[in-house]
């Protein structure tokens, strides 16, 4: 197998950040190649559907970031055996995938029309959805098995992204507000060796 290469924007989080992660704490060497946003209508030009990430091994480019995820997991021992455990873990990733294609529906927007559509997505669907994931956890440290899997890698980097401030009208208190039991979830997580590893070098 040849070293696969990631190939995603130049951030720490976003749709590649489970993946790249899930190759770290497996041990797994891989090309971790970033570009700049400005760089992205090139880039896109490569990819088979028009977008990232894009997993590229074998001579072969893999789109679709959860299938990616998915199988990175299963070589870093970051996935479920059983397959109804699975079937959890796929619940909650593309629950998140669900959401974050609600949030990039609102890019592009600016003014009265971002904040009206930002407050309609948190109070109809971002805090529901919160905690909905609470409830999944039911006081766990992790989703899946009681271990780590590619699912906590996922929603650690959704639960990042609306903690970042990044996403004007959507506080970076809702976590904290709404569901404390996740949020304390998150700050463990973070704490996890693998992980702070990974963030003390990237």
């Amino acid at each position: 197998m040849s070293k696969p290469k990631v190939t995603y924007f130049d951030v720490n989080g976003g749709r590649a950040e489970p993946i790249r992660l899930a190759f770290f704490i497996g041990g797994i060497e891989f090309e971790d190649d970033r570009f700049p946003y400005a760089d992205f209508a090139e880039v896109k030009k490569r990819t088979p559907l028009g977008q990232v990430p894009t997993l590229e091994m074998d001579g072969q480019i893999i789109t679709q970031s959860n299938a990616i995820t998915s199988y990175v997991g299963k070589l870093a021992g970051l996935y479920p055996n059983d397959d109804f455990q699975a079937l959890l873990c796929e619940e909650i990733m593309c629950s998140i995938e669900d959401v974050t294609t609600r949030i990039v529906g609102t890019f592009g927007l600016d003014g009265e029309a971002l904040k009206t559509a930002r407050e309609k997505l948190l109070n109809d669907y971002l805090i529901p959805h919160l905690k909905w994931l609470e409830s999944k956890l039911s006081g766990n440290d992790y989703f899946i098995e009681s271990r780590l899997t590619v699912a906590d890698l996922k929603v650690m980097a959704h639960l990042g992204w609306m903690q970042s401030g990044m996403l004007e009208h959507i506080p970076n208190t809702a976590i904290a507000q709404h569901t404390p039991a996740l949020n304390t979830y998150f700050s463990k997580l973070r704490q996890h060796p693998k992980i702070t590893e990974y963030y003390q070098n990237h």
